[in-house]
């Protein structure tokens, strides 16, 4: 078995930008080791036949590229939103990272167009209506790739990787980590020791469990984090358009009045899909895309919670899961999704009502039921309220036929804790991204990785 210079667990957002700067750096020998697909092999049979077909292990969450870069590729060109990256870094450091990853991004066929930079008198009424309804508005530079633009933009990243030398293992668990006195020296994969002098942690939120076993079982540093639990909202484009026009994604925040609960909108999709997630366990939650050619006459974005757990309790992402698998029983293996109107008066959703609306459903799996036999009255309350508190800004967000789909959860390990150059408490071990609860974010964990990798090349020379 060969020794390498760096191991790579993960080749998501971060990681493959970690590979990326170090082989464009250096000549360090590199190894990535996946769970999922190369690109290439990433093919979600649903996107043609309408079926799920259970792949294992799913290649939207999974394989090269990672689960948010291949959903839908938004990159929001600001320090201030996406992640704790300034945290570490500061502003100025990080706005810089950010810059140079949009470079290599539109180096390898990017589109040039930004949105929510201009127009700015609009944007400005946008806010103004934000702050009359006790919202936060957070504007930003943003690019978008589209999920078939970003399945080739990463597809010449990884033939880039490849021609630079950089070995990859994909499908394929890394069981173990190897450390002795202190330092990591290397991992364990198909009963094998496979040696590295250096090993980056960058699994993603989808590996964000196993992160927590290895933090748990060789003392890693880290700190309780937060888990995200809502819904993915669905309307018509119609309803959006103000914000789809000038801001392409609206980042609003809310902090609900009953529990003052901070809710935040992600991941908006206009003229996007709602699609479902699959994990480990059969787990299943909601999330959305947006393609670059193909539209729909709809748009959509998440509404989430944001939980944070006090002693004695610190399994926030058993919390989460327990909530989904809730869901996907009352689904028979799907996901929910019930009409605001039935929503708010506590009542099912049935087919007849689901047809009722002017909105097609774009998930067409989801089963019509009832979110509040789901989700704990606390985060429902919290929902609604910022549905409210939305339709002041976007009027007709709160109609009775505005689509709600169960359970939307971003799982984040405990935080780990690192240094500023996100090397845990073992030398020569780092961990990055949103699996580390660093990042939020694909533009934040690519800057994630290339730090790192220019940290690690910095140090061998």
């Amino acid at each position: 078995m060969k020794k390498y210079d760096v191991i790579i667990v993960g080749a998501g957002c971060a990681g493959i930008f970690a590979a990326y700067e170090i082989v464009k750096n250096s000549n360090l020998k590199v190894l990535m080791i996946e769970k999922g697909n190369s690109i290439e092999k990433r093919v979600c049979p649903k996107r043609k036949t309408g079926i799920c077909v259970n792949c294992n292990p799913c290649n939207i969450t999974t394989g090269f590229s990672g689960a948010g870069a291949f959903s839908d590729g938004k990159l929001t060109l600001s320090p201030d939103v996406g992640g704790n990256l300034p945290i570490y870094l500061g502003e100025e450091k990080t706005q810089e990272l950010i810059d140079y990853v949009d470079s290599i991004y539109l180096s390898f066929g990017a589109d040039n167009k930004i949105y929510g930079n201009d127009d700015m008198d609009t944007i400005k009424k946008i806010q103004l209506d934000a702050i009359k309804n006790d919202l936060k508005l957070i504007v930003y530079p943003l690019r978008h790739l589209g999920t078939e633009k970003s399945y080739k933009i990463y597809s010449k990243i990884e033939d880039y990787l490849k021609e630079k030398g950089v070995d990859f293992m994909f499908k394929t668990m890394v069981d173990d980590l190897v450390i002795e006195k202190n330092t990591i020296k290397g991992v364990i994969a198909n009963g094998k020791i496979i040696e590295g002098k250096h090993v980056i942690l960058s699994v993603g939120r989808e590996g964000s469990e196993w992160l927590k076993n290895m933090c748990d079982k060789h003392g890693i540093e880290s700190v309780p984090s937060v888990v995200d639990i809502g819904v993915r909202i669905e309307v018509k484009n119609e309803v959006m358009e103000k914000i789809n026009k000038h801001l392409y994604e609206g980042k609003f925040i809310y902090n609900a009045p009953t529990f003052d609960d901070t809710v935040r909108t992600f991941c908006q999709n206009p003229s996007g899909e709602v699609t479902i997630e699959r994990y480990e366990d059969d787990l299943i939650t909601v999330n959305g895309h947006s393609y670059k050619e193909s539209k729909s006459n709809n748009t959509n974005l998440a509404l989430l919670v944001s939980k944070n757990f006090t002693q004695p309790f610190k399994d926030s992402i058993g919390y989460a899961k327990s909530i989904a698998k809730l869901a996907n029983k009352l689904a028979d293996g799907s996901v929910l999704v019930q009409r605001y109107g039935d929503f708010k008066r506590g009542r099912r959703t049935t087919p007849e009502r689901l047809k009722r609306g002017n909105i097609v459903p774009t998930l067409k799996d989801a089963v019509p039921g009832d979110l509040s036999l789901v989700l704990p009255y606390r985060i429902i309350k919290s929902i609604e309220e910022m549905i409210e508190a939305l339709n002041g800004v976007v009027p007709g967000f709160n109609s009775s036929e505005t689509l709600l789909y169960g359970v939307e959860c971003k799982f984040y390990n405990n935080r780990v804790v690192v240094s500023n150059n996100f090397e845990t408490n073992f030398k020569n071990l780092y961990a990055l991204g949103d699996g580390a609860g660093i990042t939020r974010g694909i533009i934040q964990a690519n800057s994630n990785g290339v730090h790192v990798g220019r940290y690690i090349v910095k140090g061998e020379k």
